[in-house]
Formats: C-alpha cells, sequence, structure tokens
C-alpha cells in the first residue's frame, strides 16, 4: 500500500504561498504559508498538523489492535495529537520538537493500569511513532 500526497509552492519561504492535496481526495489544495505554519492562521494547515492527525490516526488504530489482541477490545477512542514546531535550541532552522499524545478510552474489563500499559505499546508501536525520531509522549485516561 501507498499513500500519496502533493505540494505546490510558489514564491520564497517568507512570503509565498503554497497548497497541498491527498491523492484520496479526502482534502484538495489546502493553503500554506510560513506565517500559518509559525503564527496560525484561520482555514489554513500545516505540515505539523497534518503529521499530527497522521499520528493521533495512527496511535488510535494500533492501541485498538492492541486491547483487541488482548481480549478487551474498545469501545472507543478518543486520540489528540499535539505536534511542536520551532526553532532549533542552537539556532540554525526550525525542527519538530514533539508529538504529545493524549487519549481517552471506554474499554470494558481493564483497568487504568492495563489501559496506560496499552497505551505506551502503541505509541511505541505505531508506524508513525518508529518514523519520528522526537521526543514522544502519551497520556491515557480511562473512562467509565
Amino acid at each position: 500500500m501507498k499513500s500519496r500526497a502533493t505540494a505546490q509552492w510558489e514564491g520564497d519561504l517568507m512570503t509565498g504561498k503554497g497548497k497541498t492535496s491527498a491523492a484520496s481526495g479526502t482534502f484538495r489544495d489546502a493553503a500554506l504559508t510560513w506565517k500559518a505554519r509559525t503564527e496560525g492562521a484561520a482555514s489554513m494547515t500545516t505540515p505539523e498538523e497534518l503529521l499530527a492527525a497522521s499520528h493521533a490516526s495512527c496511535f488510535s488504530m494500533a492501541l485498538s489492535h492492541g486491547l483487541a489482541q488482548g481480549g478487551h477490545p474498545a469501545k472507543r477512542l478518543e486520540t489528540s495529537c499535539t505536534v511542536e514546531f520551532g526553532p532549533k535550541a542552537g539556532g540554525g532552522g526550525f525542527e519538530v520538537k514533539a508529538s504529545v499524545l493524549e487519549v481517552k478510552g471506554w474499554v470494558p474489563g481493564i483497568d487504568q493500569a492495563a489501559f496506560a500499559q496499552a497505551a505506551e505499546a502503541a505509541k511505541n508501536g505505531c508506524p508513525i511513532s518508529s518514523a519520528l525520531k522526537i521526543r514522544m509522549s502519551v497520556t491515557a485516561a480511562l473512562q467509565a
């Protein structure tokens, strides 16, 4: 399975603009600018926002699978991911600094410790986590 997306950019980094699209058609011509990336802008996305969506999705799938394999299929998982982007500590450019996952789970027959352990395993085992070489964390909250 291969996934594909495209991006177009016009102009220089600071004043230019671009757009990105997924081959699947789930999003088309999502607007990009440097200002949106560093300051935020309504109706625009960033590579880091797309990465956060990817990490949250992948983690949720991995956790769902791990829980089911352990005999406790989840009724529901709600995952959010915040990707931090900013200047490099030593100067000279920017970097993705962290990915912070937070998950709430409705999982019958499991306790908080087991849920947190499953979440940690999913964080370490999801393919997007494996692709990232940055500090990562996960907070897991089992819901009644």
